[in-house]
C-alpha cells in the first residue's frame, strides 16, 4: 500500500530538478540586474538626478489591468463598458488578480506581490518543463537544455513580471505531466486552474481530452471521463459573473475586440494587415518592429504545428493549432511572441534539434540572446511598443 501511494505521489526534487532551478535563479538575477540598470539609464523624466522607484521597471502595460482588478474589482462603483474611456479590464480572466489580492494580504506592495507570484510559479514551470522533456528525450541533459532555450527566449521577460504566463504554465505543465502519467483527476484540476488564469486553458483542456481518448484505446478505462469537463468550469463561472454585471455572457471577448482589435478576420486578412503594419511604413518604427516579431512568431508556430503533425503528436498539435487559430484570426496579430512561452512542445523540439545538431545550440543562443536583451530592456524601460 505504501509503495503504491509513493508511485502516485509527485516525485521529489532530484539532482536534475535542482540543476534546472539553479539555472532559473541565475536568469532571474540577470533580469533583476537589468531592471536596476534600467532605472538609472531610462529615468521617468529626462535630466533627472534620481531614478524611479525600485520596482517601477516591473510595472508596465498589462500589469496595470491586473493591479486595478485585484485592488478595485472588475466594475468598481458601478463603472463598466457602458462608459466612455473604459479600460476593458474584463478581458482578463480572474485567476491572477484573485491570487494577487490574496498575496497582497501578506505582501503590502502590490508590485512585489506580483513578482513573487511569478517567481514561484516560474520555478514550478521550469521543473515541469524539464520533466516533460525527459519523457520525450532520453539524453540526461535534455531537460536542462529545453529550459535554457525557454528562459533565454525573446519574450522571457514576461515570466519575471506580474503577468499571467508564469502562473498559467505553473498549472498547465504539471497538468500535462499528470496526464502523461494517467493521473486524470489531478490533470483536469490543474487544467481548471490554468483556465481561471487564461482562456488558453480551454485549449489545454481540448488537448487533455484528446490525450485521454487516445490512451483509452489501450487502457480501456473510461472512469475518469467525467473529469474532462472540469477545466471548462472556471470559464463558465466567469462568463456567468460577467453576464450578471453586463448582460453579456461573452463580455470578456467583447472587451478584447474593443481594446485590442481582436475582431474575427480570415487568417489571410490578419496576415495582410500585420504585414502592412510591419513593412508598409504606416506605423512608427517601434510598432513596426513589434509587428515584424508577430509575423516571425506566427511562422514559428506554423512550423511547430507541422512538426507535431508529422510526428503524430496529435494532442500537442491540437493545443498549438487552437492557439494559432485564436491568435491568427484577429484584425492583426497581437501577443504571438508572448504566446510562444506557452508552447512547451517548441522548447522540447529545439532541445531535440540541438542534441542532433550540436551547432544548433550555439546558433540559437547567438540569435535569441540579442533579441532577449532588446525585449527585456524595452519592457523594463517602459518603452514597450506592443
Amino acid at each position: 500500500m505504501r509503495s503504491a501511494y509513493r508511485s502516485r505521489a509527485a516525485p521529489r526534487l532530484g539532482p536534475a530538478d535542482r540543476d534546472v532551478l539553479q539555472l532559473y535563479l541565475l536568469t532571474r538575477i540577470s533580469i533583476w540586474i537589468t531592471a536596476y540598470s534600467a532605472r538609472w539609464l531610462f529615468p521617468p523624466a529626462p535630466g533627472t538626478h534620481t531614478p524611479g522607484p525600485l520596482l517601477a521597471p516591473f510595472a508596465h502595460w498589462d500589469w496595470d489591468h491586473f493591479l486595478h482588478i485585484a485592488r478595485d474589482g472588475y466594475f468598481p462603483g458601478g463603472a463598466g463598458p457602458w462608459q466612455s474611456g473604459w479600460d476593458n479590464r474584463e478581458a482578463f480572466f480572474p485567476g491572477f488578480p484573485l491570487l494577487l489580492r490574496a498575496v497582497h494580504v501578506l505582501v503590502p506592495d502590490w508590485t512585489l506581490a506580483g513578482l513573487l507570484i511569478s517567481l514561484a510559479a516560474g520555478a514550478v514551470a521550469v521543473v515541469a518543463l524539464a520533466r516533460i522533456t525527459r519523457l520525450h528525450l532520453p539524453d540526461t541533459g535534455a531537460g536542462r537544455r529545453a529550459v535554457l532555450f525557454f528562459l533565454v527566449s525573446p519574450c522571457a521577460i514576461f515570466l519575471a513580471v506580474g503577468y499571467t504566463e508564469a502562473l498559467f504554465l505553473a498549472f498547465a505543465l504539471p497538468a500535462w505531466l499528470a496526464a502523461r502519467r494517467h493521473h486524470w483527476p489531478l490533470a483536469t484540476a490543474l487544467a481548471a486552474l490554468s483556465t481561471a488564469v487564461r482562456v488558453s486553458g480551454l485549449f489545454l483542456a481540448a488537448a487533455l481530452a484528446l490525450q485521454f481518448l487516445l490512451s483509452a484505446r489501450t487502457r480501456r478505462d473510461l472512469r475518469p471521463l467525467p473529469w474532462l469537463a472540469l477545466p471548462a468550469l472556471p470559464a463558465l463561472l466567469y462568463s456567468w459573473y460577467l453576464y450578471a454585471h453586463t448582460g453579456d455572457w461573452m463580455a470578456w471577448k467583447q472587451a478584447q475586440e474593443r481594446g485590442w482589435f481582436r475582431t474575427f478576420h480570415a487568417p489571410w486578412e490578419a496576415w495582410t494587415h500585420t504585414w502592412h503594419s510591419a513593412f508598409g511604413h504606416t506605423q512608427s518604427t517601434g510598432y513596426a518592429f513589434m509587428f515584424q516579431a508577430e509575423l516571425a512568431a506566427m511562422l514559428v508556430g506554423l512550423l511547430l504545428l507541422g512538426l507535431l503533425v508529422r510526428q503524430r503528436r496529435w494532442p500537442e498539435a491540437l493545443y498549438i493549432g487552437l492557439s494559432l487559430c485564436a491568435l491568427g484570426t484577429s484584425y492583426w496579430y497581437m501577443s504571438i511572441p508572448r504566446a510562444t512561452l506557452l508552447w512547451w512542445p517548441l522548447w522540447i523540439a529545439l532541445a531535440a534539434r540541438s542534441l542532433r545538431t550540436p551547432r544548433f545550440h550555439s546558433a540559437y543562443l547567438c540569435v535569441a540572446i540579442p533579441l532577449t536583451a532588446v525585449f527585456t530592456v524595452t519592457y523594463l524601460s517602459g518603452r514597450w511598443a506592443g
